[in-house]
């Protein structure tokens, strides 16, 4: 069973939740892991280095010496690297002080704002560090990049504020896990990376959400987890460009992050990805800009009532835009086993878990925010050629796993020394790109099939056969009338489909697609649904997979 723990770290300023929760009302810095993906190895010791000279355009840390660097270097690096076995970190002990720390304990490691990089420096993006700890026990070497020249950053415990007994302060075998990039004025954090290769951004709405991460590797099998062990970090005028070196057992990788806030409109946040990936060993599954989030359970649920909450979920639907320029929906839902879906497409425009789902009276969940929640759209730079997204759902019993994964898988078999450039745009914000002529879907729900309060005894209905109920809205369906020809057209791999409808919501701008499912025979189904009229599809494509 593949897990998160939902692990909040020190905040950027006094929490704003209720006292007696453990999360930040707004943005808050955990990351999803699945598994105990970090194996506890230590840092190296620094005792006994001799602290250099401080930068003084970077602020009050100390760094260690000049380097040159560039992502060529960082090619080469990589390359070199994946001729050479894995040496994997070194198991941690019984008793290890860094895994073992407690949640309250980890907590009171927190970063001093004056010793931030780039403190102080006028138009510069600030940064503060994460120390290691509890699931964050595995060290990452960070460094500061200006000119071409780099400087790693050099772990004291004088950076954080801590009680004089903590773990970290005696520890002379500690160090850094991650870091984030700060807000103006240092009252939240913008994009944070921590643990593995996960990372995520909180805009445009202040919140976290969803992970992306570097690679993944056979997701929902026996997985592998890469992770970033250097960082380097340098100012682009508009944000951070972020370096990084990827490896594990089977890939060693060089990554290229250019990071920024985007200013107007509805906000949100951008990275510019590239990375060039180097295969020690072959891969069955090969995830590519894979991003992770959770959904327990929503409006397609039916009457779920384990939770007082109406809907929790990160994300409620996978969105594609194929290569044809068909776009499609694709509701997430909670599994009875673990589900993998293939979407085979050729350079597909771009992939995306959303969150469409904005009223917070469909989740009345004031701490944790789920209408808040940022959405993550994929958009490749570069020709990706054949392949598929993949989509992995993984059962879950609450909200504490990330059981929702979507990635692009290449065509091609991965072999020992294959070799793979990408580069794609991930964008955080309030939804993916507009769907253009199309109506969108809002909203799926699933009940008893049949004709509702009119026919509760159920007499001209199968037992087992479900009703879906699919809402659209667009412009282009505001124009249709109700008897003008618009009819919804569905069809199903399994089972039998009747009572098929399209009509207007009465007092709304929203459409309603309608039929019922039956006859499964035990087995499961893959539906596809959309609008038309006079042969020109009106929404969105709905696919979706109905167990019995």
């Amino acid at each position: 069973m593949v897990r998160r723990h939902l692990q909040s770290v020190v905040p950027a300023s006094p929490t704003k939740s209720r006292p007696d929760h453990p999360f930040k009302a707004s943005s808050m810095t955990f990351t999803p892991h699945r598994r105990d993906i970090l194996s506890g190895a230590l840092a190296a010791s620094v005792a006994g280095w001799a602290l250099p000279a401080r930068a003084a355009s970077v602020g009050a840390m100390a760094l260690g010496n000049p380097e040159l660097f560039s992502f060529d270097d960082l090619k080469t690096r990589a390359k070199e690297l994946a001729k050479t076995a894995h040496v994997p970190p070194p198991k941690p002990s019984a008793t290890d002080p860094l895994r073992d720390m407690t949640f309250d304990t980890f907590a009171q490691a927190i970063y001093k704002p004056e010793m931030e990089l780039w403190h102080g420096v006028p138009g510069a993006q600030t940064v503060r560090l994460f120390p290691q700890g509890r699931f964050y026990a595995e060290p990452v070497d960070i460094y500061v990049l200006e000119n071409g020249q780099a400087r790693q950053v050099v772990y004291t415990p004088d950076l954080f504020n801590m009680p004089p007994n903590h773990p970290l302060r005696t520890l002379k075998s500690a160090g850094f896990a991650g870091f984030r990039l700060m807000s103006r004025g240092g009252v939240s954090d913008w994009l944070a990376y921590l643990g593995a290769s996960y990372f995520r951004a909180s805009d445009p709405n202040d919140q976290y959400g969803g992970s992306a991460r570097g690679l993944a590797i056979n997701t929902g099998r026996p997985e592998e987890f890469p992770r970033f062990t250097s960082f380097w970090l340098e100012q682009n005028g508009a944000g951070m460009t972020i370096y990084a070196l990827l490896e594990s057992q089977s890939v060693t990788g060089a990554y290229r992050m250019d990071s920024r806030r985007i200013q107007g409109g509805q906000g949100g946040a951008l990275q510019d990805v590239e990375c060039e990936l180097y295969f020690r060993a072959p891969v069955d599954l090969l995830g590519i800009a894979p991003l992770t989030g959770m959904f327990w359970y929503g409006e397609n649920s039916g009457h779920f009532r384990g939770d007082w909450r109406p809907e929790v979920h990160d994300c409620d639907g996978l969105s594609l835009w194929t290569g044809r320029g068909e776009r499609i929906w694709r509701p997430l839902a909670n599994p009875p086993r673990i589900v993998t879906n293939s979407f085979s497409d050729d350079n597909p425009k771009g992939f995306g878990l959303v969150q469409r789902d904005r009223n917070f009276e469909n989740y009345q969940d004031d701490s944790l925010f789920y209408d808040r929640r940022p959405s993550m759209w994929v958009e490749p730079l570069n020709a990706w050629g054949k392949g598929a997204v993949n989509l992995v759902q993984l059962p879950t019993a609450n909200e504490t796993e990330d059981n929702m994964v979507a990635f692009w898988t290449p065509e091609q078999k991965i072999v020992e020394g294959s070799v793979i450039n990408a580069k794609y745009r991930l964008y955080w914000g309030v939804d993916g790109p507009p769907t253009g002529d199309v109506g969108r879907i809002v909203a799926t729900r699933i009940g008893l099939g049949g004709l509702g309060g009119r026919d509760l005894d159920l007499r001209h209905t199968k037992p087992g056969a479900r009703k879906f109920m699919i809402d659209v809205e667009g412009k282009t369906l505001e124009e249709q009338t109700r008897y003008g020809g618009t009819h919804t057209v569905v069809t199903s791999t399994r089972g039998k489909i009747t009572g098929v409808e399209a009509f207007p919501v009465v007092g709304t701008k929203r459409w309603r697609m309608m039929f019922d499912l039956s006859d499964l025979d035990g087995k499961e189904a893959d539906l596809r649904a959309f609008l038309q009229k006079d042969n020109v599809v009106l929404s969105e494509t709905w696919i979706y997979q109905a167990f019995p």
